[in-house]
């Protein structure tokens, strides 16, 4: 009777042509079943079949999207050395099928390109509009960048990532970023962006502020970029953005101070006309962190404030060092 070997299933995975061109298409950027499909030239239940054997030995993860499921490669620790082990093989026939599936990806790239560019025309005037009642956008992530000084990040979780431009600034700084955001169409933005922006190691997932889609201690920084005036409950956003940070984690919220722009209630939907310094403490001190006023940036018709919480402990930078 033979054995059953979680090796020999792994390999079994692999052994076949269009899922070494999963794995391939993969490496270079998430992509939905929709997608793969259309570079392989093959159905999506096809190419689902392919994809529930790869996930189901650990070479591919799936995650739902709104209608959307997107797939991308499983831990490195696994995926890392089938990859070399592929590279070493100096298969030339299987590295031309490659190079000819990631030169049809500009297809993909496209779709997603024009698609953003109609969400973004849509939206601009009202991003414009808030844009112009506050100090210029290089002011607040010049603020940013120094709250976050310039050692290494580690983990960086954007909640409310919205076109990524949080992680298009700091991304290149931390180990791996993660953007989460509600809306399909932001992170669909926000993809594009940063595949243009060349930033390495990110991941974007549909996500709530209020149940974010990460486990407890994930993070070294976590951002809340101008989302908290969306949030009918700010403690309980700042609470679980609190709940992802390990010991020596930073909390960076960046928003207005209180103002009396109650338009922006019906034009860009915001819930909350600013905060106190005195709130926003308090919410992070209830949750553990220590709290600090960063800085008061003012200019304009609204003031943007810079909060953090930092949660204690030893920085797993430092650790590591050690």
């Amino acid at each position: 009777m033979s054995v059953p070997l979680p090796l020999a299933d792994l390999f079994q995975a692999v052994a076949d042509s269009s899922r070494l061109r999963l794995l391939s298409l993969l490496r270079v950027m998430e992509l939905t079943v929709g997608e793969l499909a259309q570079v392989l030239g093959q159905s999506q239940p096809r190419v689902s079949r392919h994809l529930k054997i790869l996930a189901d030995a650990g070479l591919v993860e799936r995650r739902k999207e709104g209608s959307w499921v997107f797939l991308q490669l499983g831990p490195d620790a696994l995926v890392g050395p089938l990859f070399a082990l592929i590279e070493a093989s100096g298969d030339a026939a299987a590295e031309r099928q490659f190079e000819a599936d990631r030169a049809r990806l500009t297809a993909v790239r496209a779709d997603r390109a024009q698609a953003a560019a109609r969400y973004f025309a849509a939206h601009a005037a009202e991003w414009d509009q808030i844009r112009s009642l506050h100090v210029a956008d290089s002011e607040v992530e010049a603020a940013i960048r120094e709250a976050l000084g310039d050692g290494a990040i580690g983990q960086l979780v954007d909640v409310g990532t919205g076109t990524g431009r949080m992680i298009e600034l700091f991304g290149n700084h931390a180990e791996r970023s993660i953007g989460i955001d509600r809306s399909t169409e932001m992170l669909r933005l926000a993809r594009v962006k940063l595949e243009d922006s060349g930033v390495q190691a990110v991941s974007l997932r549909q996500g709530d502020m209020y149940a974010l889609p990460l486990p407890d201690g994930e993070a070294d920084v976590v951002l809340l970029h101008q989302v908290l005036h969306y949030a009918q409950s700010p403690a309980a956003a700042i609470a679980e953005g609190a709940r992802l940070l390990r010991p020596g984690g930073r909390l960076l919220i960046i928003d207005f101070a209180p103002h009396d722009r109650e338009e922006l209630r019906e034009t860009a939907q915001h819930a909350r006309l600013g905060f106190t310094d005195e709130s926003v403490l308090d919410w992070l001190r209830d949750v553990g962190l220590d709290a600090r006023v960063v800085r008061h940036l003012e200019g304009g018709e609204l003031t943007v404030t810079l909060w953090a919480g930092v949660r204690a402990g030893r920085p797993e930078q430092e650790r590591k060092a050690a």
